[in-house]
Parts: structure tokens; C-alpha cells; sequence
């Protein structure tokens, strides 16, 4: 896992529609909220994609963006997205080059770790946490983030 205070890793990646998306491209309109998760319709994660669509909309009142990144293509992302009416992107990343990038690849290259990073928009990792089945830990994170957010008047 990549540590608070150290630079995120530039990235090209496709999210599910087949569009390009960037690092850059995705904090241009402000601070990012970056989870990688192990798959597509896994109960955990399935949990997890569900809470931040709960909270999407503070996530964007707040001034901040969310992104999701696991292995799956862009047909099984899209059919994730559709099924769960999940509002933000998901990156496809079959080679698990970003889960590399951003040192979240499993015990001996297996799987994913589930890690949730808030990078800034001068692209340093503010905070980040990792913990592999303890989804209620990344909720936590995420409403942290909006709180944070709000806290230093900077909503969208």
C-alpha cells in the first residue's frame, strides 16, 4: 500500500463505458476518492460498491470524486454498475497494472487487496486504508473524507 504524505501514481486505464481516464484527468475536478476491490459481484464487495453509492451524493457535495478499480472487464463492470445503479466510474484493469502501480496485489500476485486511498488534487495520497474484509472500516473512511472535506469549507 502506497503510504500518506508520497505521490500517487499517474495512470491510463478504460473504465466500463470504454472511455480513457487518467489520474489527472479524474482530479482535475478536485481530490479523489481511489478503491480497489477483488472482484465484481463478491458479497464484500458488492457491500462496498452498494455504501459508496449510498453516499455518492455527500461524496460529491462535498468537492470529491470516486473511482473503482478491480481486474474485471468492462463488460462485467458494466453489468456490476447496472445491476447494483451504481453512479461512478469502475476501471478495468485485467492486467492488474494499477493494482501494481499502486501496491495493492494480493499475497504472491493472487487477488487484490481491498484498499481505499483519498489522493489530493497536487496528486498526494492524503490518507489511505487497507483491510481485506472489514468493509465497514472503508465506509468509516470514506464518511471521514466528506467530513474532512466539508469541515474545511471546500464542498463542490
Amino acid at each position: 500500500m502506497l503510504r500518506p504524505g508520497t505521490d500517487a501514481e499517474e495512470f491510463n486505464a478504460t473504465d466500463s463505458g470504454g472511455e480513457s481516464v487518467s489520474l489527472s484527468s479524474l482530479l482535475a475536478g478536485g481530490p479523489l476518492i481511489l478503491y480497489f476491490y477483488p472482484a465484481d459481484f463478491t458479497p464484500g464487495c458488492t457491500k462496498e460498491a452498494c455504501s459508496i453509492r449510498d453516499l455518492h451524493d455527500e461524496i460529491v457535495g462535498a468537492g470529491l470524486d470516486v473511482v473503482g478499480v478491480s481486474p474485471q472487464d468492462a463488460d462485467s463492470h458494466q453489468r456490476f454498475r447496472e445491476q447494483h445503479s451504481l453512479p461512478f466510474r469502475l476501471i478495468c484493469d485485467p492486467d492488474k497494472e494499477l493494482i501494481r502501480l499502486y501496491d495493492v496485489d494480493g499475497p504472491m500476485g493472487f487477488g487484490v487487496r481491498r484498499t481505499t486511498y483519498l489522493i489530493g488534487q497536487d496528486r498526494t495520497i492524503v490518507d489511505a486504508i487497507q483491510a481485506d474484509v472489514r468493509i465497514d472500516r472503508h465506509d468509516a473512511f470514506v464518511r471521514k473524507a466528506i467530513e474532512m472535506r466539508n469541515a474545511a469549507g471546500n464542498p463542490a
